[in-house]
């Protein structure tokens, strides 16, 4: 499964260690240039590492955004980081968005896309295989993860 994240999963998961949950859940997290601008800015330098050890590995990447208009299009009521997230989840296209800002959210499932945040990715690392499917669902969508 192929994700697409804006800064605050990546960021918010590196910054407690646990950057290995994004690993465990995508097969690929990609992210957007502005993305990228906006992690090199995070103070704490473990997180950083741990970034850097996920990009060298190869799971984590940063994609250029091709739709350079619709990002701008987006960005007039997003930040660039959320705005080139959703534009790239579509060109990829991602089995999924990984975004928490709650106007974010909403853009993206205007675009139909389906999102998760880092609770919906904590739920699930947490969960494991010892929850049923259709209960996940059920809990991920009251706490509006899906």
């Amino acid at each position: 499964m192929v994700a697409v994240s804006n800064t605050s999963p990546i960021s918010g998961l590196a910054y407690i260690g646990r950057l290995d949950l994004l690993r465990s859940q995508f097969t690929e997290v990609c992210f957007p240039e502005a993305v990228r601008a906006e992690l090199e800015r995070m103070p704490n330098p473990e997180a950083k590492s741990l970034i850097g050890q996920a990009i060298q590995a190869g799971w984590l990447r940063c994609l250029p955004v091709r739709n350079s208009r619709l990002a701008a299009a987006l960005a007039s009521g997003l930040d660039a980081g959320e705005a080139e997230a959703i534009t790239l989840a579509t060109e990829i296209p991602a089995d999924v968005l990984l975004i928490d800002e709650k106007e974010g959210r909403s853009q993206a499932r205007q675009a139909g896309l389906p999102v998760r945040g880092v609770l919906g990715v904590l739920l699930r690392a947490k969960a494991g295989f010892f929850i049923a499917p259709s209960l996940e669902t059920e809990v991920l969508r009251d706490a509006g993860e899906q």
